[in-house]
């Protein structure tokens, strides 16, 4: 009986561990999302050079930016895809995919490609 109740310990213990571990943020992907991080902050770049937008139009309050996808490329190296959306002053949204790699430390391990979304509608 004794014995018994060790092994159930013993199991508790180690199922305590391990969901631990699952469940650490240390094992999670990088959280790069947000309209201040570095996928947003390089998208709203390339948009300017590329003349789409500037800072006098965008209402970047309510600028947003979240996470569709992410996959693991390598050791501690993420390919994670972004939806970012800048709202201008107008009211208008001007919306884009970002697609950039990352690490737990650092989210700007690779250039940011950016994809504009267009409404395919004629106005």
């Amino acid at each position: 009986m004794k014995m018994r109740r060790i092994y159930q310990l013993a199991f508790t213990a180690a199922f305590i561990s391990m969901t631990a571990i699952v469940a650490s943020p240390v094992l999670a992907d990088p959280d790069c999302a947000g309209p201040n991080r570095w996928p947003a902050a390089m998208t709203f770049t390339q948009l300017k050079n590329a003349g789409i937008l500037t800072n006098d139009q965008v209402d970047f309050s309510r600028t947003s930016s979240a996470q569709i996808a992410s996959q693991k490329i390598g050791r501690d190296l993420y390919r994670q895809v972004f939806k970012v959306t800048y709202v201008l002053k107008s009211g208008e949204r001007v919306q884009a995919i970002a697609v950039s790699d990352a690490s737990r430390e650092e989210c700007s391990m690779s250039d940011v490609t950016v994809y504009r979304i267009v409404d395919p509608r004629p106005r």
